[in-house]
């Protein structure tokens, strides 16, 4: 589908245009994420989100870890985004492609980079007890605004293909994370 496919009952001035994409995407909305993807310029925005959205994840570690909790949660956020995108991207375009799947790295940067909206919500880990529960609740709307990202930048008719790709890069992200903190002695929650 294309970005002109979907109705746009909106009209956000340039300033707000950031916002309103991220909510736009927090929403689930599969035409913000056909926008982004053909809007080469929505880059530094995506990017954005991914940044904001990985220091919400390392302030609500907060009180659990400190500001070394702090720095390393924001950090693994970062880094466990990246991986992921990338193994995502891999194995959507070269492994699990449909017919009609075209997109470069560009495009599927930049509309996973707006799933990471609801990760904003990550920062009210920082309240006991909680927190955990938004925290995983946010975790959650993350990965279902990721499968919608990538169903459309891949041009995918089928969302359980989406959902295939997105869960076998979230498994290997995950086993990557996993060595890297082993490597350098870092034990997640000690």
């Amino acid at each position: 589908m294309q970005a002109t496919d979907y109705p746009t009952n909106h009209h956000t001035p340039a300033g707000n245009q950031f916002i309103d994409r991220m909510l736009r995407a927090a929403k689930l909305e599969p035409g913000v994420y056909e926008e982004v993807e053909a809007d080469e310029s929505s880059f530094g925005q995506a990017m954005g989100v991914v940044v904001l959205s990985s220091i919400a994840a390392g302030i609500g570690t907060f009180t659990t870890g400190g500001f070394g909790g702090l720095l390393l949660g924001t950090i693994a956020a970062l880094l466990g985004w990246y991986v992921w995108a990338f193994i995502t991207f891999f194995v959507g375009t070269k492994f699990l492609p449909e017919a009609q799947t075209s997109a470069d790295q560009g495009q599927m940067l930049r509309t996973i980079g707006f799933s990471s909206s609801p990760g904003l919500l990550r920062i009210f880990g920082i309240i006991p007890v909680v927190g955990l529960i938004i925290q995983l609740a946010a975790s959650i709307w993350m990965l279902v605004a990721m499968v919608i990202a990538v169903r459309q930048a891949l041009d995918y008719t089928s969302t359980g293909r989406a959902i295939g790709v997105c869960l076998i890069g979230w498994l290997i992200q995950f086993v990557v994370i996993a060595i890297l903190f082993a490597l350098v002695g870092i034990v997640p929650g000690t």
